[in-house]
């Protein structure tokens, strides 16, 4: 079990990558659009928004990689990616430039939300799965919060206290790369492509109580029954749906664009630029608090469970928010809606998606499956917050906050009639009760 947990938390690590770079442009955001002169339009799109645009290509792509080359090595060219991102970013002279590094770290993004996910679910015990899959969403918001502290004891050092911003994620990009050297292949893959010795050697690590010849023949069974096939055909119609609905609404809460721009909305709020700083940190220990919390329950009370509480949490929150922008309340009562719409996030949405993703396909189309769901999640997410400088600038932000308090209402409405529970439940069985 130790042996699993630390593969696991050496695959997470791409998440805490994944949410450092994500994160990591704010405290540089206002500074770059006054550097280099630019429209909230161009800064919008390509400064801030290349990313993202990375990630959705990441993304769509992602999955050719995690299957032709196996979970393990993708995840190794992932941390090349995100530690030439960080040196080429904080190095550059011009929006265009950086544009492209930044493009390349999202690409990493992107490919991680697929193969992490998909290599901890293949190796974890299904008692465990929930809490082994949630860890890459915990690195994620560790990232995070890491991001923020850096950018905020990094602010004020120098008039090009951005590069250091930016650069200093090259640091734990090169000891995750590392760290993934260490790792096995997953079993899954390497009977997917009829390297059963080398599958059965890795079983023999993750299941030594269980005969692994049987669950090797499992796997095989599951292989066997569809190689040609894929997710698009109608008998997977239903996975298909729940991967993209769960994206869809994870998106429409509005939560990659508030992290985005989280000291710009505390200054739309009325905050000073060090107290808005200070506020996005208060973020992100509210997002990792509750996030532990969210990983502790996801295998006790199961995956839908944690999305209720979620879904209502969002609700009254984005709801405050949005009052509070149309009725000019002052001081901090958006940064405390806030905090609560982040908590509700972390323990429901930030918990559910990556491991619901990694869990409703079947084996030979787990990539297949992650990467239409992350394209889903990718391309709102690259979307959205690239609208939000002119969004804010023309119908305000009360209106953009009760556009997100609506769609979390229907995202109530999916989890009471739609969303299926997959606590505790075998991949393999999973795989039959949810293909029509």
């Amino acid at each position: 079990m130790n042996k699993i947990l630390m593969w696991s938390i050496t695959a997470a690590l791409a998440g805490f990558l994944f949410g450092f770079d994500v994160v990591v442009i704010s405290g540089a955001d206002k500074k770059l659009q006054t550097l280099w002169g630019s429209s909230d339009a161009f800064h919008g799109a390509v400064v801030m928004g290349m990313a993202l645009w990375g990630t959705v290509i990441g993304a769509i792509f992602g999955g050719i990689p995690t299957n032709k080359l196996g979970r393990k090595k993708t995840l190794l060219i992932i941390g090349v990616l995100y530690a030439f991102s960080a040196i080429g970013t904080a190095l550059s002279n011009d929006p265009y430039l950086f544009a492209f590094f930044r493009f390349m770290g999202g690409l990493g993004v992107g490919a991680s939300t697929i193969a992490a996910p998909a290599y901890i679910s293949e190796i974890a015990p299904a008692k465990d799965r929930g809490r082994m899959v949630s860890l890459y969403q915990f690195n994620i918001v560790l990232g995070i919060l890491i991001a923020f502290l850096s950018n905020y004891l990094l602010s004020g050092i120098g008039d090009n206290d951005w590069r250091w911003m930016l650069g200093v994620q090259a640091i734990p990009a090169a000891i995750y790369t590392l760290c993934v050297v260490t790792i096995p292949e997953s079993p899954r893959w390497l009977v997917s492509q009829s390297r059963i010795e080398e599958a059965k050697k890795v079983m023999k690590i993750l299941s030594p109580d269980q005969d692994s010849e049987t669950l090797i023949r499992q796997m095989e069974d599951d292989h066997a029954e569809s190689p040609k096939e894929n997710i698009f055909m109608k008998k997977y119609r239903f996975p298909l749906m729940l991967a993209f609905l769960v994206a869809f609404f994870n998106q429409m809460s509005g939560i990659n664009a508030f992290l985005y721009y989280a000291p710009r909305i505390f200054g739309e709020a009325g905050l000073g630029e060090k107290t808005a700083l200070l506020s996005s940190i208060g973020i992100g220990v509210v997002n990792m608090v509750f996030t532990l919390v969210g990983v502790n329950l996801i295998d006790k009370v199961g995956r839908r469970t944690l999305m209720y509480l979620g879904s209502v949490g969002y609700i009254i929150s984005l709801g405050l928010v949005s009052m509070a922008f149309y009725f000019h309340w002052s001081g901090l009562a958006i940064p405390i809606f806030l905090f609560l719409f982040i908590a509700s996030h972390a323990i429901g949405q930030g918990t559910v998606i990556w491991v619901f993703i990694s869990e409703i396909f079947p084996n030979h189309l787990r990539a297949s499956g992650q990467a239409f769901g992350s394209t889903t999640h990718w391309l709102l997410a690259a979307i959205i917050p690239s609208l939000i400088p002119t969004l804010f600038s023309t119908i305000g932000a009360g209106t953009v906050f009760l556009v997100f308090t609506v769609a979390m209402v229907f995202q109530l409405l999916f989890v009471m009639f739609m969303m299926p529970e997959t606590k505790g439940i075998s991949l393999e069985k999973l795989s039959k009760t949810l293909t029509k």
